[in-house]
């Protein structure tokens, strides 16, 4: 009988043992299911911008131009995103067409910022022909996946009151078509500055360094809350 006790007390010390071994294996791999998710990093995003040499750095030191500077605004502001800038200084909307579909393969960006169409009007092109590139850039960066960014211009007054009005007026009408954010004019406060002779290079057309803080105060509003 006491034989018969010591052997039944024996075997509950084993299989109490064991249910704590299996209860605290349990409960470690549910800690280690969970830490995956816990401490995961959001994903960085990617953003494109496509320009001509108002986003190319033309006549800057390298890094002093907008886009350098939005790179440090969005580490400085703790944005995890990283900036590729396909910008090529003379480029059109219809060479920023054709150039976009192979952008969008290599870098999948999560947002894509236009900013062509002022050497469109300096060439004196269509402006028909302009928004049609301009609305087809958009379609193709939302087929895409990313949210899309239109930067509008201006030209000088000399190009005439009509011509220089439906310029302006084509930018707007292309982001609302094509459900795209957009900044109504990349050099406000730079080409309409009181000292604006003083913001732009000899050339007349391309901003000094000093414009280009400005610059990106126009942009920044509209940019940061698409990455939110």
């Amino acid at each position: 009988m006491n034989e018969s006790r010591v052997r039944h007390a024996a075997t509950r010390r084993v299989w109490l043992a064991h249910c704590s071994l299996l209860a605290l294996g349990l409960w470690a791999a549910g800690a280690n299911a969970a830490t995956p998710a816990a401490t995961a990093s959001p994903k960085a995003a990617t953003i494109l911008v496509v320009g001509d040499s108002l986003s190319a750095e033309y006549g800057l030191p390298r890094g002093a131009g907008w886009v350098a500077l939005l790179e440090q605004r969005l580490a400085k502001e703790g944005f995890a995103a990283s900036v590729v800038n396909a910008s090529i200084s003379g480029d059109t909307s219809s060479g920023g067409r054709s150039r976009l579909p192979a952008l969008l393969k290599q870098h999948r960006p999560t947002l894509v910022v236009i900013e062509l169409g002022g050497n469109d009007a300096l060439r004196g092109l269509p402006l028909a022909m302009t928004r049609d590139n301009l609305a087809q850039m958009v379609k193709a960066s939302r087929a895409a996946g990313a949210k899309v960014l239109v930067l509008g211009m201006q030209v000088p007054p000399n190009y005439g009151r009509k011509y220089g009005d439906d310029f302006f007026a084509l930018f707007p009408a292309v982001a609302r078509a094509g459900g795209a954010a957009l900044v109504p004019f990349l050099l406000e406060g730079v080409a309409n500055a009181p000292n604006a002779e003083a913001m732009f290079q000899p050339d007349r057309i391309h901003p000094v360094a000093a414009a280009h803080p400005v610059m990106l105060g126009n942009v920044w509003p509209v940019l940061a809350p698409l990455l939110r």
